[in-house]
Formats: C-alpha cells, sequence, structure tokens
C-alpha cells in the first residue's frame, strides 16, 4: 500500500523512499514485531480461555513434556500469520504477483494447520485432521501456487531448475516442474512442523532460512546485481524480499511469548505456514536445492522420522531413541535449552553453506 502512495507522490517528496526495496523491508520486519507484540498477549488470553487444558500433549512423548508443557495453548501461529500478513499489505508492492501466490501457500496451510490444531484440541487427542486429507489440500495449493508462479516467470527460467556453484546453469523440466514444485511446498511444510517439538526450536532456523532467502529474492530479482552475480534472473521476485522480512519481524515477535517456558505454542498454524511460505519462495526464486541445504536442520529431523519407520518396519529395531530427532536427545538427557541452542547452531552453519554454494563474486 505504502509503495502505490509513493507512485503517486511525484519526485520530490519524502515518500520516495517507499520505492527503495531495501527501505520497505526494513519498515516490513519492525511492523511485523510491532504487531506481533501487540496482539500477541491478547491472542493468548483468548486461546487460554478456549483452550481450557491446552495443547494434548502426545503420551508417547517424552515423559517430561507431560509436566512441562501440559496446559500451554496452541495455534500461536495466528501471531505470525497476522504480523506477517499485515506488514506485507502495507509495505509490498501489491501489484507484485509473486507476493500473492507466496501468501496463497502462507495463509492456506495456516489455515490447514489451524482446522488440524483445533480438532485436536476439541477431540482432545493428537490427531487432529487426517494425513490424506492434509497431504491433498497441500498439494493442491502447491499446485496452484507452482503454476501461478510458472505464469509469472519468463519463459526462459518458467520451468528451470537451478544448481548450486554452476551459476547460470539450469535443468529444464518442462511439465514436472509442477509437481515438482508442488513436492518442494509440501515437504518444507511438513519438515518444519516435525521440527516444531520444544520452545523456539523451529522458529529460529526459519528466520534464518528466512534471511538467507531475503538475500538471494534481491540479487535474483534485479537484473543488474544478477547480471553482476553471475546468476539467473527472475524478473518480479525480489519483492518476496520484503515478504520474507515481514515473516522475520512476525517470527521475532512471537518468540518473546514463545521463549522457554513458552507461554504458547505455535501449534500447526504456524508450523505448516511457516514451512509452505519457505518452499513457495524457493520455487519462486528458482533456488529449491539451496533450500535444502540452507534448512538442511529441517531435513534431518525428518530424515529421522524416515529412518526410523523405515528400521523398525524392516527390523522391529530402533535406531534413534525417539525421532524427529530433538526427541532422541531429550531421552539421552540433554536440557532442553540446551538442545535448542545446539540446533540454533547447526541451522546456522548450514545457512552459511547453503548461500556460500550461490558462489556469488
Amino acid at each position: 500500500m505504502l509503495y502505490y502512495l509513493s507512485q503517486l507522490s511525484g519526485d520530490l517528496s519524502v515518500l520516495n523512499l517507499f520505492r527503495y526495496l531495501t527501505f520497505r523491508a526494513g519498515g516490513a520486519i519492525l511492523t511485523a514485531l510491532l504487531v506481533a507484540f501487540l496482539i500477541g498477549p491478547g491472542v493468548i488470553r483468548w486461546l487460554k480461555r478456549k483452550q481450557k487444558e491446552g495443547q494434548p500433549i502426545r503420551a508417547e512423548g517424552p515423559e517430561n513434556h507431560l509436566l512441562t508443557k501440559k496446559g500451554t495453548p496452541t495455534m500461536g501461529g495466528m501471531m505470525i500469520l497476522i504480523g506477517c500478513l499485515v506488514s506485507t499489505l502495507l509495505w509490498a508492492d501489491l501489484g507484485n504477483g509473486f507476493v500473492w501466490a507466496v501468501l496463497l501457500v502462507t495463509l492456506s496451510y495456516g489455515l490447514l494447520g489451524m482446522a488440524d490444531d483445533l480438532l485436536k484440541v476439541t477431540k482432545r487427542n493428537t490427531k487432529g485432521v487426517s494425513g490424506k486429507v492434509k497431504l491433498l489440500v497441500q498439494f493442491g495449493v502447491g499446485a496452484i501456487a507452482t503454476a501461478w508462479i510458472v505464469h509469472l516467470s519468463d519463459p526462459a527460467v518458467a520451468d528451470g531448475l537451478a544448481f548450486p556453484f554452476f551459476k547460470t546453469v539450469m535443468l529444464h523440466l518442462g511439465l514436472f516442474y509442477i509437481p515438482f514444485g508442488m513436492v518442494v511446498m509440501v515437504g518444507a511444510s511438513n519438515a518444519v512442523n516435525l521440527t516444531d517439538g520444544l520452545d523456539g526450536l523451529a522458529t529460529v532456523p526459519v528466520m534464518i532460512a528466512a534471511g538467507v532467502f531475503a538475500l538471494i529474492a534481491y540479487f535474483v530479482g534485479s537484473a543488474v546485481y544478477s547480471n553482476y552475480l553471475g546468476i539467473h534472473y527472475v524478473a518480479g521476485t525480489g519483492e518476496l524480499a520484503v515478504f520474507l522480512a515481514a515473516l522475520i519481524g512476525a517470527c521475532l515477535g512471537f518468540l518473546w511469548f514463545n521463549a522457554p517456558p513458552a507461554m504458547v505454542f505455535m501449534g500447526d498454524t504456524g508450523s505448516l505456514a511457516l514451512g509452505g511460505a519457505l518452499g513457495a519462495v524457493a520455487v519462486a526464486t528458482r533456488h529449491e536445492i539451496v533450500l535444502a541445504i540452507t534448512g538442511g536442520l529441517f531435513v534431518l529431523e525428518t530424515v529421522s522420522v524416515i529412518v526410523q519407520v523405515a528400521s523398525f518396519k524392516l527390523t522391529g529395531k530402533r535406531v534413534f531413541r525417539m525421532a524427529p530427532l530433538h526427541h532422541h536427545f531429550e531421552k539421552k538427557g540433554w536440557a532442553e535449552p540446551t538442545i535448542v541452542i545446539r540446533f540454533w547452531i547447526i541451522a546456522t552453519i548450514l545457512a552459511i553453506v547453503g548461500l556460500s554454494t550461490l558462489k556469488l563474486r
């Protein structure tokens, strides 16, 4: 909205500042942070009234969770969604189709997560929406968003998969790109969901990955910078830096209330939306492989579950004491803050590695 005001303001106005992407990204962070701070206490009070017993805790999970996390309300991801949406609508160029495509995924996955959280709370179990229905909705939204992104993109990169280290080299997937994009979005969404098991564990790695992709979107979306850095150019994706900045600000605001001991959990409302947002941005910027590296912590958590299930079904033995991976270390006696901070460190290292694969000059 502010971007349009700057377009109408003429050449001699202070509103010209709103034409600069970097200025609007900074404003988006602060706005989303402020919105989350302002609505947070009210949202938590409302959730506590509606959820008398808080989020249901898995009986088969770590024993200490039944004591330390019982009664904590869920669906705190609403703060992230509201903060991100308000800030994006205020600071982003609303004529940019990529912004709307990514918002479609973020909000749709968030609403799906909200339905899942509501069912868990009302039925007092940890099942929620059935896995088949959840995947059907996720893949359906992913298909629409990917097709939309392809339509918005220049034909030279519309169906292309970029490879780290190889600069402008792209593999053109043709009709297979839409299914590929769907898998990226759904995979990222569920990977973040699996990681969200301890206070603050998923939030900070999401912010780190979002920061990396804000830089990528800024470079890829600029004809000047993409040419100088020798990477492919996807016109219009630079505006996603504003969306990602808003996402970071909203996550920071939520983390204030989610810091141990958490006053609220984000629930599937937040985790499904955050992962979907990262996946959608990766598809839009054509850096899906970089997401797998930058978001390597989410990949590790997902792989730990796959390995655990496969091993138990094939051999009757478990590789880890409990999956996902963070629960394994809980079972080994690591304190929750120790696990969370060490995983944050791993996420930071992987993000640096992911960014370095671009071989920027």
